[in-house]
């Protein structure tokens, strides 16, 4: 996925932690948002946000969760090939 300023097509299918990091910054960015108001905002320390965008592999995965509900996305589980 390109880095573009624009707000990211969704849904959209995602295979790994810097698709979602890129997501993250991408409606961040938009919302008009620092990494830290977004820190802030979730609870969370700077670090976490910088690394999430990042796509750091192993952070929590609930406070993954967590920063995505805040920023009014969710995670929806399918099996591959299904369009639903």
């Amino acid at each position: 996925m390109a880095r573009t300023e624009e707000s990211p097509s969704l849904p959209q299918t995602v295979r790994s932690t810097e698709a979602i990091g890129e997501i993250v910054q991408q409606l961040r960015r938009e919302q008009k948002l620092l990494q830290a108001d977004l820190a802030g905002l979730a609870g969370t320390g700077n670090r976490f946000v910088v690394d999430l965008e990042k796509g750091k592999p192993t952070l929590q995965m609930q406070k993954v969760l967590d920063v995505l509900d805040l920023m009014g996305l969710e995670v929806s589980i399918r099996r591959k090939g299904s369009s639903e």
